[in-house]
């Protein structure tokens, strides 16, 4: 039995669907808003390369080391963008959230925080993780700002880690969050989303 097993998670209007052949046009699409790919700090995947993308991260899903969601808008199915758990490490109850993006049209809404919360709440209540990991390029500082507002702790920088897209090679910024720092963490997230506040307003990254 795999650590992360198939799941749909659902909290707000947004729904977390296990990532599928069948969400290419969807994802594609996604991307496109904002031609996403051309941002170099992150991963998403020029139109052509969408498919492969998608085989890329189920085929890391049979590996047992990387479980991949599409974002969708729950009451139409739009695919909003997608998020994983990955480097999941069974033996002590591990695992980090990245690979994350979303359509422009999302970014600073309540989106990411609603896919925080939710995959927060399946690592520590439903996986019984001790820790949860989040890693970024070293130049990608909205996602460290926002992974630092959610209460994670940095744990350090590794250096000449990964190849960029364009070939240059990265930092990478590594954070966790412990299973005891959860609740509170948890208790802001839901602050976060009921505190009413402008629709182009949210204290989110757009990517990571």
């Amino acid at each position: 039995m795999a650590f992360v097993e198939p799941v749909t998670l659902r909290s707000r209007g947004i729904a977390l669907v296990p990532l599928s052949l069948a969400h290419e046009e969807g994802l594609r699409a996604a991307a496109a808003d904002g031609e996403l790919w051309n941002i170099r700090v992150t991963s998403v995947p020029e139109p052509k390369d969408t498919r492969g993308y998608i085989e890329s991260a189920l085929q890391m899903r049979e590996d047992g080391n990387r479980f991949a969601f599409a974002v969708t808008d729950e009451a139409s199915g739009t695919v909003l963008g997608s998020t994983s758990f990955h480097d999941i490490l069974p033996a002590v109850k591990r695992v980090e959230i990245g690979y994350t993006w979303y359509a422009r049209r999302c970014q600073r809404t309540h989106v990411n925080t609603t896919c925080k919360l939710l995959m927060l709440t399946h690592a520590f209540d439903a996986l019984g993780c001790h820790v949860v990991g989040w890693r970024t390029d070293n130049f990608n500082h909205a996602s460290q700002q926002a992974i630092e507002r959610l209460g994670a702790r940095k744990d350090g920088v590794i250096r000449g880690h990964a190849l960029r897209r364009d070939g240059t090679i990265r930092d990478t910024v590594m954070y966790s969050l412990r299973a005891g720092e959860w609740p509170e963490v948890r208790a802001q997230l839901n602050y976060l989303l009921d505190k009413p506040r402008p629709a182009s307003s949210n204290a989110s990254s757009p990517r990571e």
